[in-house]
């Protein structure tokens, strides 16, 4: 007999009533430390005084309005977005499946206003993940998120990850634009090296194409710079964002230039929900908090510490793990070990972390995780590895 809940997830025997900070309580009363931030989502913890005091006073005037209206709280987080990035324009969805829906939408429409509406392919890579819908999944191709679900959105091609060679090969004048994630979250925190991210930069200058970078789990403060891109010293032309931006609230957006998106008048798009006063009040506080530079130095910091006690632990434990992956605090532990039964290890520690492809482990801990934290998720993943190999020995 099928569950009332749809049963499209293996879920964890775990349940939990209350968080707070990077720290959650099952109901049962059994504390767990999180190093999965919800999958990145709850960047600023868990019951963030800030945010629950942001929600609580806008919660306590207006909930939803629809976009048939002006909305304050949506034009003060778009102009603090566009203040802080590439972009001139937002649209705000309410997750980052929806934000890539409407990025394939806004290149296709760009190029049939330039009178080219041929051009709607749109090149991306193995291992990449933009979200669950079928024009999400017929972008990443691969079979695993595919198969059983018949016919899907046409005009996608999938290239090999680093492959520079089939990348030039396949950039043509005929490519609408080039969509991928700095740094692969569900493909295993895989970073495209900054001098990729130049090359491509240049590629689609070449050609004419777009470049879509997709910044839902990398954003958002998570590499020690407010977008991932940063760090390249490139800009896109089209850029999704969701995880993150909300601290726990769903709420995506799409940040593009005015080029980009120029296509899109009344009518070519829309969100019932999107931009909400309650997600974008959140919202806003999220970058308030998050573009202060002060903050972002402290990312850095916590992000070295961590990797330093990671690389300890790669070392300590060559049985189990490979080694350290992705930059600031979205990092990856490639494992020797089946990373399933290393993210169970570590459950018995009550210690949460996310497993990814390529066998790994995702770290996505709150980005104002504290030291003391840290030092304790280190000797927790220290424990669960030693257990591994007590029961695994060679």
């Amino acid at each position: 007999m099928i569950p009332s809940v749809l049963p499209t997830y293996n879920r964890a025997p775990l349940a939990f009533e209350k968080g707070e900070g990077s720290w959650l309580t099952t109901t049962d009363g059994a504390r767990y430390l999180d190093l999965g931030a919800g999958i990145a989502v709850n960047a600023l913890g868990h019951a963030n005084p800030d945010l629950v005091a942001a929600l609580t006073a806008q919660a306590s005037q207006l909930w939803h309005v629809s976009n048939l209206y002006q909305i304050p709280q949506q034009q003060r987080l778009a102009d603090l977005l566009v203040e802080h990035s590439f972009a001139d324009t937002v649209f705000f969805t309410n997750s980052g499946t929806e934000a890539a829906e409407l990025a394939i939408k806004m290149v296709r429409k760009y190029w049939y206003e330039k009178g080219q509406p041929e051009r709607i392919e749109i090149l991306t890579f193995e291992g990449a993940f933009h979200g669950r819908s079928t024009g999400a999944i017929a972008a990443a191709g691969s079979e695993k998120m595919t198969k059983g679900f018949g016919l899907l959105m046409p005009g996608f091609r999938t290239l090999p990850f680093g492959d520079h060679d089939a990348l030039r090969a396949a950039l043509t004048e005929k490519t609408a634009a080039v969509m991928l994630e700095p740094i692969q979250g569900e493909g295993g925190i895989r970073v495209l090296p900054d001098a990729c991210l130049k090359g491509l930069r240049d590629l689609c200058d070449e050609t004419g194409a777009l470049m879509i970078l997709d910044e839902v789990q990398c954003g958002v403060g998570r590499t020690g710079k407010l977008f991932a891109h940063e760090w390249a010293g490139v800009t896109p032309d089209i850029m999704m964002v969701a995880k993150g931006i909300g601290g726990g609230f769903p709420l995506g957006a799409v940040l593009a230039t005015e080029n980009a998106a120029s296509g899109m008048v009344a009518g070519t798009h829309g969100s019932t929900y999107g931009g909400n006063p309650l997600g974008c009040s959140v919202g806003t506080k999220v970058m308030e908090i998050v573009t202060d530079p002060a903050f972002l130095a402290e990312v850095n910091r916590k992000a070295a510490m961590f990797r330093q006690g990671l690389e300890g632990l790669v070392a300590s434990h060559p049985e189990v793990y490979e080694s350290v992956r992705g930059t600031g605090l979205i990092l990856g532990l490639k494992c020797k070990a089946t990373n399933t039964d290393v993210v169970k290890a570590n459950y018995a520690e009550n210690l949460l972390t996310v497993p990814a492809a390529d066998n790994v482990v995702r770290l996505l801990p709150a980005l104002n995780i504290p030291d003391a934290d840290i030092a304790e998720a280190l000797a927790r993943l220290d424990k669960a590895a030693t257990t591994l190999t007590e029961a695994n020995p060679a």
